[in-house]
């Protein structure tokens, strides 16, 4: 009896002596969290009041104005809507132009009296290039400035420069070639181009398909113009849906695009990392320009049946005190624009399926899903369980040996 007593306690003394050597010198990735707090020479510690924010319950009237934010965040063009390009089909610095002077009959200034010695009644100038002041010579014309004027404007004036000298003159400008109306498309596109703006003009979606289209989805697509040391930026989808964000192009415009996907994330009781689709974080894209959070939560893996708590559902972002306001929150402890926000549904209801299937999520939403508190009771249960039948164990151990 005593010699089982005495091994017993022997035993527990060596395993604690092992537990110990064992905690030493066990690998790790870093300092412990003790060694960390304990090194620092200054220690700044939390503020002792907490962030304040706004708790919302959705209900139909919420919704309404937290979607309708939803959708007027979405990056749209304002200024260059309806706005015509300026400069399309106009002559820039760079291109090189044809004229063609038409007399009305032999003996002018260009056709010869002996009408057989010739062909036609027009004379072709030598292709001539616009020099940096924007201006071409034409014989018995002189020197022109051709340069933010259309063709058919240069031609009238070539025309009437020459009425004195030739027999009824008409003059024909061609763009035979156009460098300085270039318009470049660029970024996330299969094919990369730098092209002229056509004298009928051009709009957007046109001059991406010359760049051989969007690589990425519509609705993960941010497309940037540049125009005139400017930027004003629209989501792929809004040109699909909207035919007026289809602008028109200028010269010199710049048109870049990127991709830039929405993600939310999903934190608590929801299923695992990597038991959906073998994706292993909680940080999932959006399938749409618009996700709505039912869709969120079935993207994610739903509900933890085992864990979760259906009736404490939360989102969490920045809300706008304006959107607040409307809703009918007291804003007035808020001195920044944007407010951090909870919004709260219950799952557990009809309503509460209803509402989430229609509330848009925003790029970097959280979902948090609370933990039930009878899965809190059986944490303790269990944790009871795991301590007392190692004991359990060697007693009924040392009773079957005595």
């Amino acid at each position: 009896m005593r010699s089982y007593g005495f091994l017993a306690r022997g035993l527990a003394a060596a395993s604690l002596t092992v537990c110990s050597a064992a905690c030493t010198i066990t690998p790790r990735d870093g300092p412990i969290a003790s060694t960390v707090r304990s090194s620092a020479d200054v220690t700044i510690e939390p503020a002792p009041e907490a962030l304040s924010f706004a708790l919302v319950s959705l209900s139909p009237s919420s919704l309404s104005i937290a979607n309708r934010t939803t959708v007027g965040a979405t990056p749209a063009f304002r200024s260059l809507v309806n706005r015509s390009g300026g400069s399309q089909g106009r002559i820039a610095v760079g291109d090189v132009l044809a004229i063609t002077v038409f007399e009305a009959q032999s003996g002018g200034l260009f056709i010869p009296s002996d009408s057989g010695s010739r062909s036609g009644n027009f004379v072709q100038v030598p292709n001539q290039q616009v020099d940096a002041s924007g201006m071409v010579s034409v014989p018995y014309a002189g020197s022109i400035r051709v340069a933010g004027r259309t063709a058919d404007q240069v031609g009238k004036e070539i025309a009437q420069l020459l009425a004195k000298r030739a027999i009824e003159p008409q003059v024909i400008v061609t763009q035979v070639e156009r460098h300085g109306n270039d318009i470049s498309v660029l970024g996330d596109v299969n094919l990369a181009t730098r092209f002229s703006l056509d004298p009928g003009g051009m709009r957007l979606l046109g001059a991406i398909a010359r760049a051989g289209g969007p690589r990425s989805p519509a609705y993960e697509t941010l497309i940037t113009v540049q125009r005139g040391g400017r930027t004003e930026q629209a989501l792929m989808t809004s040109l699909v849906k909207n035919p007026s964000q289809n602008i028109q192009l200028a010269a010199g415009d710049a048109v870049y695009l990127s991709r830039e996907p929405k993600i939310f994330m999903t934190l608590g009781a929801t299923l695992p990392p990597g038991s959906v689709g073998g994706i292993n974080n909680r940080r999932f894209p959006f399938d749409n320009d618009n996700m709505t959070l039912a869709e969120a939560i079935a993207k994610s893996g739903g509900l933890d049946d085992a864990r979760a708590d259906p009736t404490a559902v939360f989102v969490y972002r920045m809300e706008s005190r304006r959107t607040l306001s409307e809703m009918g929150v007291d804003t007035t402890r808020y001195a920044s624009d944007l407010v951090p926000t909870v919004y709260t549904v219950n799952l557990a209801q009809a309503d509460g399926l209803f509402l989430s299937s229609s509330f848009f999520m925003r790029n970097k939403d959280i979902i948090y899903v609370s933990t039930s508190q009878s899965t809190e009771v059986n944490k303790f249960f269990g944790m009871v369980r795991s301590t007392t039948a190692p004991f359990y164990d060697v007693s009924v151990g040392a009773a079957t040996v005595r």
